[in-house]
């Protein structure tokens, strides 16, 4: 078993500076839209195809949720995530025999989550302002921490993926 360029301290460090990255981005990205941004504003940037636009998510992905009695969305909406992003933590921290691409993945989703979490506990809700429209294809409203889970749960798909087909070149018989 090889050894994890992420096992000695350097690493830890890195793993924290990667989830702090990606906090810091959300963060920044959704002050500047509180500051600068009215609610249901419309920002054309790149014609009607990609627009910026404020709105408040009291639920979890796409507003899911945000009906739910509020003793049901304190555990499924703060407690559940406060626990997997520490298990994500303890996962990513722990384990020496991941690949750069699956520790960044889960450094990615981890720094997203903390980005979401910390708007829920701070104002109640997360602030939402990108919207994409390329005419077959439309998102809801989402902001850069979902950007960060979705990038990383790609990159750990990916990498699995990836493990399975060099398993399968090294044992062709399973």
């Amino acid at each position: 078993m090889e050894k994890s360029k992420f096992s000695g301290l350097a690493g830890k460090v890195l793993i924290l500076v990667i989830i702090l990255l990606n906090v810091g981005c959300d963060q920044i990205s959704k002050a500047i839209v509180r500051e600068h941004i009215d609610y249901y504003e419309n920002i054309k940037l790149f014609s009607d195809h990609f627009t910026l636009t404020k709105v408040e998510n009291s639920g979890a992905f796409l507003s899911m949720g945000d009906s739910l009695h509020s003793g049901v969305k304190f555990v499924l909406l703060l407690l559940l995530p406060v626990l997997v992003l520490a298990m994500g933590i303890y996962f990513v921290m722990t384990r020496k025999d991941l690949s750069p691409s699956m520790v960044f993945g889960v450094c990615c989703v981890i720094g997203g989550g903390i980005g979401n979490l910390y708007d829920r506990i701070l104002y109640g809700s997360v602030t939402d302002f990108l919207h994409i429209d390329f005419i077959i294809f439309q998102t809801g409203v989402f902001n850069a921490a979902d950007m960060s889970i979705m990038g990383g749960m790609l990159l750990i798909i990916l990498d699995s993926f990836q493990k399975k087909k060099a398993i399968r070149q090294l044992h062709p018989e399973a």
